[in-house]
């Protein structure tokens, strides 16, 4: 009796080491079909709908996280498990690969876009942007809704263009400085702030708010998205979506949303 239940343990050992086995190869196969892309929160609804198809295509499975380009750019270099990395300017991405924290070989200009002046629907302001124009005097006691101009990309372009314009010094007082582009474009939504600088990409998703002005483009640098790899993360799945992101299908949602595609 006592061999029997010896030859029983014996078995069910080996049962168990098969079973482990047969789960392993099946286990990694899932990792490597995993990309997590962390990506600049004005491109949240163009990135979501392009990580949708990239799924139904059957090329890989999509998690994003969306913030503003600071935000994502430090919580990679803290360790966060990024694969691929989407900036609204380069900026965050030089800080990275400063760090040797890019995959060589894989960084490229993506998108650009523009940035625009906003307003509730139903605002009366008419307003021309040139130099030395007055948004401190339309502003009056109220504030300007915009990225965090020393660390937001929508924020950083909107005051370099205020700044070749000749009126930051005014304005700045009156900035509300949001801790990415989306939350500038909410608080006019909302009706919290008369005007605010988001880029164009994120007026036209919204209802609540229209376009005043359109900034010259010759009044800040011109607006560049690189997308790279992050270090030592070239899994199958992440190259697929990089590649993917250069698709005419990935293309035609982008410019749906008014970015231009480089």
């Amino acid at each position: 009796m006592k061999h029997r239940q010896n030859m029983v343990k014996i078995l069910n050992a080996f049962l168990i080491l098969a079973l482990c086995a047969a789960l392993l190869p099946s286990a990694w196969a899932d990792d490597t079909q995993k990309v997590t892309v962390f990506a600049a929160a004005s491109t949240t609804n163009a990135i979501t709908d392009i990580g949708k198809l990239f799924t139904e295509k059957k090329m890989g499975q999509f998690t994003p996280s969306f913030a503003s380009s600071s935000t994502l750019a430090k919580q990679i270099d803290h360790g966060a498990p990024a694969d691929v990395y989407l900036s609204a300017n380069p900026k965050w991405m030089d800080f990275l690969e400063k760090k040797d924290m890019i995959e060589k070989g894989t960084r490229t200009d993506l998108l650009g876009n523009r940035i625009v002046l906003i307003a509730p629907p139903d605002g009366k302001l008419n307003i021309t942007i040139k130099a030395g124009f007055d948004l401190a005097g339309i502003l009056g006691d109220e504030k300007l809704a915009m990225g965090d101009p020393d660390h937001v990309p929508a924020g950083i372009y909107g005051k370099q263009a205020l700044e070749s314009l000749g009126v930051w010094a005014a304005v700045a007082p009156k900035v509300a400085r949001s801790k990415d582009v989306r939350a500038a474009l909410a608080l006019v939504e909302r009706g919290e702030a008369p005007l605010g600088i988001v880029y164009a990409t994120d007026a036209a998703i919204s209802e609540k708010v229209k376009v005043v002005a359109i900034f010259p483009e010759d009044s800040h640098p011109a607006i560049t998205y690189p997308v790279a790899l992050i270090a030592g993360k070239t899994t199958p799945a992440a190259k697929a979506f990089l590649e993917f992101l250069r698709t005419p299908d990935a293309k035609a949602v982008f410019e749906t949303y008014g970015f231009s595609v480089r």
